[in-house]
């Protein structure tokens, strides 16, 4: 005799909507008016992720032709090609943006921050969506530097070409110059959207707010997360796995975290920091010229031109029978 409970029989046609109605009901009512996901307007008010997403692939391909898409373009054809993909970025990201626009106020920070509605949003999300396209060029041109200083900085590249369309570290460094032009512009969501889109292709975490200087190079990339408040200088080096986060952030008085308040470090310029280097708190700065190992936890600066590593350590190689050897001891702070 079986314990399992019987199996209800199956929906077929129209029952189903009658087998469905009980957890619909059940879900309905988790979707509370928070002021935010409202159950009449959810689906049609959100932006739409993939057409984000599109839309910053085209502008990826606009940056880079041929990074995203196959293209046939001659060299005398670049003005065709260029007003082709920015035509159809338009067309992806200027809804998006306008869709976009009222979580400035209806969003949680927003309605805590008594932030005045926009009274035209479509007129500002055409305004938006100019100031965005007109800073391309600058955007372009320095990319063009990033993509130098990873040739420059490391040894195993060989042709501009393949740092244009295989390397990680620079598809997650033009994705946020995008993204963070939008932010600049105070667009909710839609920069957010393009960052994890990025996150999710690359393992690279950069926050559209992180600033960041020219001839900027993550090499490996993999594993490497920048918070919003941090402020990257020219001419920065970084390996994979290097967190730049928020040691810890204020709290207001009903508990909530303090917005907009510097959380993360500061990296000044013509700085190397070696893999898995963790480094915390917005009062935190890495002086100009120096080098930070790999594996290093700071939580405090330093001067400029400091070397900052691990204390060093000694490697043991015994015997796996010689259970009686005694156990190395633990490698002391860190030394600067």
């Amino acid at each position: 005799m079986s314990d399992r409970p019987p199996i209800p029989p199956p929906c077929i046609g129209d029952e189903i909507e009658h087998c469905l109605c009980g957890t619909v009901a059940r879900l309905r009512a988790l979707y509370t008016d928070n002021g935010e996901d409202r159950p009449d307007s959810l689906l049609r008010d959100y932006p739409d992720g993939t057409r984000v997403v599109e839309g910053l692939r085209v502008l990826l391909d606009a940056m880079f032709p041929g990074r995203m898409f196959p293209s046939d373009s001659q060299g005398d054809e670049i003005g065709i090609f260029l007003m082709r993909r920015l035509s159809a970025a338009w067309r992806f990201l200027r809804p998006e943006i306008e869709r976009a626009l009222p979580f400035r106020w209806r969003g949680a920070a927003g309605r805590m921050e008594h932030v005045p509605p926009e009274s035209d949003i479509r007129a500002h999300s055409f305004r938006i969506a100019r100031e965005f396209f007109e800073a391309l060029p600058d955007v372009r041109a320095t990319l063009i530097e990033d993509v130098r200083a990873a040739y420059e900085g490391d040894p195993a590249a060989l042709t501009f070409a393949e740092i244009q369309l295989a390397y990680p570290g620079l598809l997650a460094i033009a994705s946020h110059r995008l993204a963070h032009e939008l932010h600049r512009r105070d667009v909710p969501v839609v920069p957010r959207i393009m960052s994890e889109w990025t996150h999710a292709q690359t393992g690279v975490d950069i926050h559209p707010g992180a600033r960041i200087g020219r001839s900027f190079f993550i090499d490996h990339a993999t594993g490497v997360v920048i918070g919003e408040t941090a402020i990257i200088g020219d001419r920065v080096k970084l390996y994979q796995g290097v967190t730049l986060g928020a040691r810890s952030f204020p709290l207001d008085a009903q508990g909530n975290p303090v917005k907009h308040v510097q959380r993360h470090p500061t990296v000044e310029d013509d700085v190397v920091i070696y893999a898995n280097a963790t480094i915390l708190g917005g009062s935190t700065v890495i002086g100009r010229g120096s080098t930070i190992g790999g594996n290093v936890f700071l939580t405090h600066s330093v001067p400029p031109n400091s070397i900052v590593t691990v204390g060093q350590t000694h490697v043991h190689i015994r015997s796996k029978a010689d259970q009686d050897a005694p156990t190395p001891p633990p490698p002391p702070d860190f030394e600067i």
